[in-house]
C-alpha cells in the first residue's frame, strides 16, 4: 500500500466516507488540469467546491468530467469572454 492509498483510506474513515465511492484518480486528474490550466490555488478550491456540491446533492453525475473540460478550455474561455467586452 502506498502513502496516497493509506492517506485516502485514513481520510475516508475519518470523514465517514466509503473509499469505494471515491474516484481518487479522476479527482487527481481534475486537480492537475485545474492547477495547470487555470492556476494552482484553484485546484484545492475546485476539489472543495465539488465536495460541497456532492454533499448537497447538487453536483451532476458528470461533474468531474465537466470541470475537467472547463479547466482544459480555460484559456480559450477567458480569451472569448475578454473579446466579447
Amino acid at each position: 500500500m502506498n502513502v496516497l492509498t493509506e492517506w485516502t483510506a485514513l481520510v475516508c474513515r475519518e470523514l465517514g466516507i466509503d473509499p469505494a465511492k471515491v474516484d481518487r484518480d479522476a479527482l487527481l486528474d481534475l486537480t492537475k488540469e485545474v492547477a495547470h490550466g487555470v492556476t494552482r490555488p484553484a485546484a484545492p478550491l475546485t476539489a472543495y467546491l465539488l465536495g460541497l456540491a456532492q454533499g448537497a446533492g447538487s453536483a451532476p453525475p458528470d461533474a468531474v468530467e465537466r470541470l475537467t473540460t472547463l479547466a482544459r478550455n480555460w484559456e480559450k474561455a477567458v480569451t472569448e469572454t475578454m473579446s466579447e467586452k
